[in-house]
């Protein structure tokens, strides 16, 4: 037990270091050193103080050359990065000095404290006036919405980097993020020939527009601002509304039964009521046959809505994708009235009678019963084609 014990604590052990050495190939010295560091806070170990100054030493090295090429290169589009890598020294250097300096098995680590932070004030001045230029001239010269989305972040990269730099930068951003946005307008276009009321047309396109919107794109189901300017139009096309005549049909049954309707003497040839062997009088029950008739009514009423939802590029004009889509409903219901005495009637036929005749809903009222049913089918049509719209 005590050797599997041994082996298994082992193992354990191996796993743990083979991880930070397969980290240490990848070239993964940032997740190494943060590793190591939190071991060697808790316990200190040579093996991992000898990778932490591995990875610490390499990492540096690595970020460093890239730095000097990038300065190389003097292309101002490379400060973001020059910012990016500087920051990662920085923080790398940041969690080494909380366990140095250390000495373990004899072996002192321990390293010259470098100060970054005029390199980093340096270039995340010079990236925040780079992305504050570039995405000026994008904003000034843009030709399509993607023009202005890419100034929008630029622009949103410059007043991260700037801490108030840019008097005029936040108006900039407001007006590249209302110039990249693709504004739809959801209408919908009644070209049968019954007339619905607006809010029933309403409620026809208040569908739940989750999973449709998106940073770009923004979805207006009526016009609250005459200077909007639409990119698309989602047409809910209602070709056809179909409405049956009301219809009822009446069946009638017929219920009998006998009931008790007291008793009669019973005569002898003579006339005289017959006695039996206690000299009581001999006496018979009577029967009668009450009837009723249970008249039951079915009212019953049918829509049919064709529609098809388009998808429309306004500018330039041109249809973009064409969806159908249909919806069927229906009015049912049954009541009962009964004509004579409702004692021949049976427990079931007697509760239909409290069932009462109503109104017939109106062909709008049949439209509305469709609507639940309709709103899914025109949501779903856009959300298929939703990459159409961007």
């Amino acid at each position: 037990m005590r050797k599997i014990l041994i082996l298994f604590i082992a193992s354990i052990l191996m796993t743990g270091c083979g991880s930070t050495t397969k980290k240490l190939q990848q070239g993964n010295y940032d997740a190494v050193v943060d590793k190591t560091v939190k071991k060697l806070i808790k316990k200190p170990d040579a093996n991992d103080a000898a990778e932490m100054d591995r990875a610490y030493r390499l990492g540096n090295e690595r970020d460093l050359e890239r730095i000097k090429f990038l300065k190389a290169e003097n292309n101002p589009d490379n400060y973001d990065e020059i910012f990016s890598r500087y920051n990662m020294l920085k923080e790398r250097q940041r969690q080494v000095r909380t366990v140095t300096p250390m000495t373990v098995e004899g072996k002192t680590y321990n390293y010259d404290y470098v100060d970054y932070d005029a390199e980093l004030v340096a270039s995340k001045r010079k990236a925040a006036d780079y992305f504050y230029n570039n995405g000026k001239s994008l904003l000034e010269n843009a030709l399509q919405k993607e023009d202005y989305r890419d100034a929008y972040y630029q622009l949103q990269k410059a007043s991260e980097y700037s801490g108030g730099q840019f008097e005029n930068i936040d108006e900039l951003i407001y007006d590249a993020r209302m110039k990249g946005i693709s504004r739809v307008i959801v209408e919908v276009n009644n070209q049968s020939p019954l007339q619905l009321p607006a809010m029933v047309e309403e409620d026809l396109i208040s569908f739940d527009t989750r999973g449709l919107d998106n940073e770009w794109v923004e979805y207006n189901f009526k016009h609250v601002d005459d200077n909007v300017v639409y990119d698309y139009a989602v047409l809910v096309k209602l070709l056809s509304i179909a409405v049956s005549p009301d219809g009822t049909e009446d069946k009638d049954q017929i219920f009998t039964k006998n009931i008790s309707d007291g008793f009669e003497y019973v005569l002898d040839a003579n006339g005289n009521v017959m006695k039996d062997t206690a000299g009581n009088d001999i006496k018979l029950q009577k029967f009668k046959e009450i009837n009723c008739t249970l008249i039951e009514t079915h009212q019953f009423k049918s829509v049919e809505i064709k529609g098809e939802v388009e998808i429309q590029s306004i500018n330039p004009n041109r249809l973009l994708q064409k969806e159908p889509f249909g919806a069927t409903n229906q009015f049912d219901h049954s009541s009962a009235r009964s004509i004579g005495d409702e004692g021949a009637l049976t427990e079931e036929a007697l509760l239909k009678t409290q069932q009462e005749k109503i109104p017939f809903p109106t062909d709008v009222d049949m439209v509305m019963m469709c609507t639940e049913t309709i709103k899914p089918a025109i949501r779903n049509a856009i959300f298929a084609n939703r990459q159409l719209i961007r």
